[in-house]
């Protein structure tokens, strides 16, 4: 097996802002070494990047800094200023950009944040891009940094000029896939106080909803704070109270969607990846007659897509391995429970606001309601525990954890599945249990805990 990427995990770069590799002369290192990765992948004499940010107190000292190691490289930098890390992805891919960047950790807490890059397509680019840059990065630890370098670090920048004319350019893009009519149509919609704050209400609004708009007054620290796609439970409550058509929370950087009937049901993205499904093979619009998912993809979900002849295909947890899966295999819908959904005839990027006006068409064009449409799925009791942990070592090197996992997969057998693994953005170790009986579901998640924790020691503590 190859060398894998040591700083770039499934999504990106990502870390506490102000420490390494996110303190100011690692991210102007970063700028340069990206750019002269950049370089070598283009044929233009002045490379052209585009880069976002989300609405972290530190997104745009980190986005400053990186600018300015990239234009050292000799990188021409569009700023974009606040917009979601899909829309970065669709404008770099049409307007020509030769990479897109964003300054987002999508859906951590405040203190983190991270550096997505983004080939030519819109696309994460692949490890061998990845390890490219690393070895960058490694040739850039002995440039001199001189104070002049990051003299405009901690807000001197602005964004550019384009960036107005690039967020109407990216909501126009986003109206053209919108069904019709919408008109009077009521829709909660759940910000998480991110990079949607700005853009979401402008585009649904100017479709004719009428919208209620809950967290989207960021204020640098309350990002995903108890709300959003994590925390979709005040979203929901406020959909039964206003008996909105439906209702919608995103995360910090709008690449998830989590949504709520007009009754305050949460629906996951293995709900979205239900209906999508089931309605394009209905209409014959399924290619391969294939939906894409991952290893924590609901077992309820499989058994239902196969009642309707779909095959379901699961990969690697990561947005990233769901789309080369699908380019892979020809299928047109994919995507994870977390609310990453990815219609690959549409855009080649997880974005919350193409799923929601996709579950808006649904709706249109049935003329049944969310929480009808919903009916044909149940999905098996599930738990999900998280870990933080200092270090990560292989599982089958912890013999207490591994006795509990196939003890559990024994006990559970063919009516449900167990998945442990490590985190590819965060320093946890989730635990998933999922069958029939809700009751053996927990007992085999504590057991499962409870021999981390054992192995661990110290190291170990439940995360929520």
């Amino acid at each position: 097996m190859g060398r894998k990427p040591q700083l770039f995990g499934t999504d990106g770069l990502r870390g506490v802002a102000g420490e390494y590799p996110l303190d100011p002369a690692t991210v102007f290192r970063l700028g340069v070494a990206i750019g002269s990765a950049l370089r070598r992948r283009t044929t233009r004499a002045t490379p052209q990047l585009l880069l976002g940010q989300d609405t972290r107190e530190s997104s745009p000292w980190i986005a400053d800094a990186l600018t300015a190691g990239l234009e050292s490289a000799g990188v021409r930098v569009t700023q974009a200023g606040v917009l979601t890390t899909p829309g970065i992805a669709i404008l770099t891919r049409q307007q020509g950009f030769d990479a897109g960047a964003v300054v987002s950790a999508s859906h951590n807490p405040y203190n983190d944040n991270g550096i997505k890059v983004l080939a030519a397509d819109g696309m994460k680019p692949r490890e061998d891009y990845e390890l490219e840059i690393e070895h960058e990065l490694a040739k850039a630890q002995s440039l001199a940094i001189q104070p002049s370098d990051l003299a405009n670090v901690g807000g001197a920048r602005r964004a550019s000029s384009q960036a107005e004319a690039l967020r109407a350019e990216y909501i126009a893009w986003l109206r053209r896939l919108a069904p019709h009519p919408l008109n009077g149509m009521r829709l909660v919609m759940d910000c998480a106080n991110g990079a949607a704050c700005e853009i979401a209400p402008k585009l649904v609004e100017s479709l004719g909803m009428r919208v209620r708009s809950l967290h989207a007054s960021p204020n640098g620290r309350n990002i995903n704070q108890e709300c959003g796609s994590l925390h979709p439970e005040g979203m929901a409550r406020a959909t039964a109270i206003e008996e909105a058509d439906l209702g919608v929370a995103f995360d910090g950087d709008a690449d998830r969607a989590i949504f709520a009937t007009r009754e305050g049901r949460i629906l996951n993205g293995d709900f979205v990846l239900y209906l999508a499904a089931v309605s394009r093979q209905q209409r014959g619009a399924l290619p391969n007659h294939l939906v894409v998912g991952t290893l924590m993809t609901n077992l309820a979900l499989e058994r239902a897509l196969a009642m309707h002849s779909i095959s379901l295909k699961r990969t690697a947890v990561g947005d990233k391995f769901v789309l080369e899966e699908m380019l892979r295999s020809g299928a047109e819908v994919g995507g994870e429970p977390s609310g990453h959904v990815i219609f690959s005839n549409l855009s080649l990027a997880g974005d919350g606001l193409v799923t929601l006006l996709e579950v808006l068409r649904l709706m249109v064009e049935s003329g049944e309601s969310l929480g009808q449409l919903a009916a044909g799925l149940k999905l098996f009791p599930q738990t999900i525990r998280n870990l933080r942990v200092l270090e990560q070592p292989p599982m089958e090197t912890l013999p207490g954890v591994s006795r509990a996992i196939e003890d559990c997969r024994r006990a559970i057998g063919a009516r449900g599945r167990v998945v442990v693994r490590y985190s590819g953005t965060e320093p946890l170790v989730r635990v998933m249990v999922e069958g029939e009986d809700a009751g053996q579901v927990d007992a085999c998640a504590q057991r499962i805990v409870a021999a981390i924790e054992a192995s661990l020691g110290a190291q170990a503590a439940e995360w929520r």
